[in-house]
């Protein structure tokens, strides 16, 4: 069977992949790499928590099994938010 249009995308943000040193998002057409260093609270994380991700009004990251939100420009722009987990 052949399809002459493909379907549409109804995932806006989705985990490519995770390893031992983080995970992939893409958002929309972006990719963004989130290092473990850098984001500690997913370290320990299971993969079902991770890959259940929430992209709420366009630029809000919701990981609702981990209570984590992260927003979308701290991805784009990570000099503006300096501060980090110690």
């Amino acid at each position: 069977m052949t399809l002459k249009t493909h379907g549409q995308n109804i995932s806006e943000v989705e985990v490519s992949h995770i390893d031992i040193h983080g995970f992939w998002l893409c958002i929309e057409d972006k990719e963004y790499f989130l290092p473990y260093d850098d984001y500690p609270w997913f370290k320990e994380a299971k993969v079902k928590e991770i890959l259940n991700v929430k992209l709420l009004h366009k630029y809000h990251l919701y990981w609702p099994e981990l209570d984590i939100d992260i927003e979308t420009d701290s991805l784009e722009n990570p000099q503006d938010y300096p501060l980090k987990y110690k």
